[in-house]
């Protein structure tokens, strides 16, 4: 497509007004839309306004190309002078607009047009631009309704997320509550089991309170009382030594736990009373120790302002458990009384024998329930011979305190026969299969006769006695004893003999004394062997009772004596001549 040039002298408002008006009548052939035409033609007219303000004549080309599917209409403004446009480049940038119909080639460009048809057409522009903006007005509207509801979707959805976050948060903070209640709870059994072994585990109501104490203070009570009702004192006159809160007198009268504050506490299986003139700024606990019957009352108070109520459940049932370890503590020491008493009974008074010095220890356990077995016994024969004999029957208590006095019965009435050592230890073997059969006992005799030097022994399975020779040199009777008494075997003991000279000492002992349980037997047997050897002869035959409490100390002095001990020495001296 080639260009066509079409050009106007302007040089009055009319030359003006027909220009605009050709240029219009080329952009509506072509069929340039009204929004471009509007603009183009509002551009075109106040460039010419621009150059009747100015003054003089101008030179207006409108000038047409492009494509043949793509045209557009160029105007150009420049000033006129003589018959020839300046060569002066145009005071303002060409103005175009696009022609979607371009005319053909050598039509003709600008087709005349009256002013007043051109003002028509700029009001139908005008309309059509008005149209145009009316409707993007409603669509402006549209889009205004259309975001409005948009905002209103997105506060709602804000406000919906919102309520999510909220009930989110709530169900966190209820889980990490619930969490808390249960570890709390855990913790609470956790150390409800671990106070319940430390209590139960010892046989001592001293000890029991003392670990009650304890466990107890500071973290569950800033402070604790237990009384004891078999431990109250008093007479009519004085009155009990002690003075007890109403609320524990309240529970000792009900067997019911007793909460006393300023407010009332609600604990579960727990009753409500004003605060007590002990603790008036702190709750008050009174909880009953119960087993088959009261045995007195725990009273705590509060580590602060209340006791909740996991914290008192856990309490209540922790003094339970604290009655039941007392109760068996208390039926402990009355059963381990007894039997110490019982076998201190049948312990024999050591007699006087003429050239031989006596001197036994008996040293009850301090550990369990392991007294009773262990006895020493000597005694005279009518011949004068003296039978020195130490033994231990295996178990321990009542039973073993009176198989154990069985045993020295037997003894003594089969010795009375003029049996040695080892026909004793065999008839009493036989007699311990037929009556206990279940029961064990090891034992040793050993028999002094006036005026000679050699001593007659025997042993059933007991530790092998020590002797301390003349000359300060120690040896131990390690022949190889024989069976256990009680054992389901027959068996014939037999008779050991040893030079026991005028000087020398000898040792029977039971396993208490030398045996420990992470060492065995024979590390204690040195050290008797050695604190033996550490005694001498002036020491041994000036006070045979302190040489024997000698011999103990470097023995137990580290240890808590989970068995009974008993000790016999036995030192010859010169025979008196007759």
């Amino acid at each position: 497509m080639t260009d066509d040039t079409d050009v106007w002298k302007i040089a009055s408002a009319a030359d003006a007004a027909r220009a605009r008006a050709a240029a219009a009548g080329i952009v509506v052939a072509a069929g340039t839309p009204a929004p471009d035409r509007a603009r183009f033609l509002t551009s075109l007219s106040a460039r010419l306004r621009n150059c009747l303000d100015q003054g003089g004549t101008w030179e207006l080309r409108l000038l047409t190309g492009g494509t043949e599917h793509e045209g557009r209409l160029d105007v150009r403004l420049r000033p006129f002078d003589g018959g020839t446009a300046q060569n002066e480049p145009a005071c303002e940038p060409v103005l175009s607009c696009p022609l979607p119909n371009p005319p053909a080639p050598g039509g003709r460009v600008g087709r005349p047009t009256s002013p007043s048809r051109a003002l028509l057409s700029a009001d139908e522009d005008t309309a059509a631009v008005l149209r145009l903006l009316d409707e993007q007005e409603r669509l402006v509207q549209l889009h205004r309704e259309e975001l409005h509801q948009t905002n209103q979707g997105v506060l709602a959805l804000h406000s919906d997320l919102e309520a999510a976050a909220l009930a989110q948060r709530e169900l966190l903070e209820a889980e990490r509550s619930a969490r808390a209640e249960v570890e709390r709870a855990r913790r609470l059994l956790n150390f409800l089991a671990d106070a319940s072994a430390a209590i139960t585990s010892s046989l001592s109501p001293t000890e029991v309170l003392r670990r009650l104490t304890d466990l107890l203070v500071p973290e569950y009570a800033a402070r604790l009382d237990v009384w004891l009702f078999d431990e109250e004192q008093g007479d009519e006159e004085t009155g009990p030594v002690q003075e007890h809160s109403r609320a524990a007198v309240v529970a000792a009268r009900t067997g019911r736990p007793q909460h006393a504050a300023a407010h009332p506490g609600n604990l579960p299986g727990t009753d409500d009373l004003p605060p007590a003139a002990m603790s008036p700024d702190r709750p008050l606990l009174a909880i009953p120790l119960i087993t088959h019957r009261l045995l007195g009352v725990l009273t705590l108070i509060a580590p602060g302002p209340r006791f909740d109520a996991d914290t008192c459940l856990m309490l209540v049932e922790l003094g339970r458990r604290a009655g039941v370890a007392l109760d068996n503590a208390r039926r402990y020491e009355q059963h381990r009384d007894t039997a110490e008493a019982l076998q201190r009974a049948q312990l024999t008074e050591l007699p006087d024998p003429d050239g031989l010095l006596l001197a036994a220890r008996y040293l009850p356990a301090t550990q369990g329930m392991n007294i009773g077995g262990d006895w020493y016994d000597a005694f005279l024969q009518p011949d004068g011979s003296l039978l020195a004999v130490i033994g231990d029957v295996t178990g321990h208590g009542m039973h073993a305190a009176v198989v154990m006095g069985q045993l020295r019965t037997a003894l003594r009435a089969y010795a009375v026969e003029d049996n040695s050592p080892a026909e004793i230890l065999t008839r009493l073997h036989r007699m311990l299969r037929h009556l206990q059969p279940q029961l064990y006992a090891t034992a040793m005799i050993a028999r002094f006769r006036p005026g000679d030097p050699e001593v007659v022994w025997a042993s059933a399975g007991h530790p092998p006695a020590v002797v301390r020779d003349a000359d300060g040199s120690v040896r131990i009777l390690d022949d190889a004893p024989g069976v256990m008494l009680g054992i389901p075997i027959a068996f014939t003991y037999a008779d050991h003999v040893t030079r026991l000279p005028a000087g020398s000492s000898l040792v029977l002992y039971t396993d208490g004394l030398v045996e420990r349980r992470a060492h065995g037997i024979d590390p204690g047997i040195e050290r008797l062997r050695q604190a033996l050897a550490g005694l001498s002869t002036p020491e041994l035959e000036q006070d045979l009772d302190a040489a024997a409490e000698a011999l103990l100390k470097p023995l137990m002095h580290d240890s808590e004596r989970d068995d009974d001990v008993c000790l016999l020495l036995c030192h010859t001296v010169t025979y008196p001549a007759s």
